[in-house]
């Protein structure tokens, strides 16, 4: 049976007070201290810092709001931010919604009752449920990869990335030109990724662009392009994505249309596997190990009640690849 606190004071001949003042580094007399490891050592004693933080006035731990797992932008950004927390001696719990708005807010009112020092939301959208969620529990709340001006925001470059994209494309002599975007609701992909890619192009002046949505899931980013391509032939279809170009290729590959010969591809991400896949994708490549690191950091600077600017923005870099012929 595991041993609890209140065995090994006993064992120990000492207070429980004593025990926790000990695991948590406070002072104990020599001979007590070396009591205690003896106990310890022998029946492999494994302290509940959960437990322990639900008890103390303020916990280690923070509460990480995911919409889904399967996605390399959210893995990367978890490794960051469980890598920044633990060399602080923090502990991170992690809600994966399921991109189900509605567990999301639930998400925020259960980590507050589980008394977490902060929550990361990683929210595709922000609602005032959303606000009205933060305001309730009155815990530091930061936003990463969409931004608010009532929350401390972490955000990704998506105009810039938009346009840099945009730029490379016409300089490269496109002129008849798919972009594959997403809904306007995710405010950093669906808008501000798109808008920097319009800004670029008119600046060219003479492109044929057509826009056109999907969602962020490869399979149906297939079946969107497949359409697409059945209606007209462009020399390149920009990916919100890179799920969404991979989608595109794989389409392009089932027709024998080949890459970049017929058709140019382009994505945004950085994905590990674009660099892996022939051809090689052309995309912008986001720092998503980086921002987990830089949100961990903030939060628990909030969480000290230390100053944090009110938006912070990671700069992106344009990776030209194999997946685009120049015309």
């Amino acid at each position: 049976m595991n041993k609890t606190i209140s065995d090994i004071a006993q064992m120990a001949g000492v207070a429980k007070s004593t025990i926790s003042r000990y695991l948590n580094g406070g002072s104990v007399s020599e001979d007590t201290r070396q009591k205690i490891e003896r106990i310890i050592k022998q029946y492999n004693y494994v302290p509940n810092t959960f437990a322990q933080s639900l008890k103390a006035k303020k916990t280690s731990i923070i509460g990480t709001v995911v919409p889904r797992l399967d996605s390399f932008a959210t893995s990367q950004t978890l490794i960051g931010i469980d890598e920044e927390l633990r060399s602080n001696q923090y502990q991170m719990l992690i809600a994966n919604t399921s991109q189900d708005m509605q567990r999301e807010i639930d998400a925020i009112y259960d980590f507050a009752r589980q008394k977490v020092s902060g929550i990361i939301l990683l929210a595709a959208e922000v609602t005032e449920a959303h606000l009205k969620a933060v305001e309730d529990i009155r815990i530091p709340v930061l936003l990463v990869g969409q931004q608010h001006e009532q929350l401390h925001s972490l955000v990704h470059n998506d105009d810039q990335a938009g346009y840099e994209m945009g730029r490379y494309v016409v300089e490269q002599g496109h002129r008849k030109i798919v972009y594959m975007g997403v809904g306007e609701k995710d405010r950093a992909v669906g808008f501000y990724r798109k808008q920097g890619f319009q800004r670029a192009i008119a600046e060219c002046g003479g492109c044929e662009v057509k826009y056109y949505e999907t969602s962020f899931k490869m399979s149906e980013a297939i079946v969107t392009a497949e359409a697409i391509l059945k209606e007209i032939t462009p020399t390149i279809i920009v990916g919100a994505t890179d799920n969404i170009a991979l989608g595109v290729m794989k389409i392009a590959f089932s027709n024998k249309i080949r890459i970049p010969q017929d058709l140019s591809v382009t994505g945004f991400g950085g994905y590990e596997i674009t660099e892996m896949i022939h051809p090689m994708l052309t995309t912008v490549k986001y720092d998503y190990l980086r921002a987990g690191k830089v949100a961990a950091n903030h939060i628990i600077r909030l969480v000290k009640g230390e100053s944090v600017e009110a938006r912070t923005t990671l700069d992106v870099e344009l990776i030209p690849r194999e997946s685009v012929d120049k015309l």
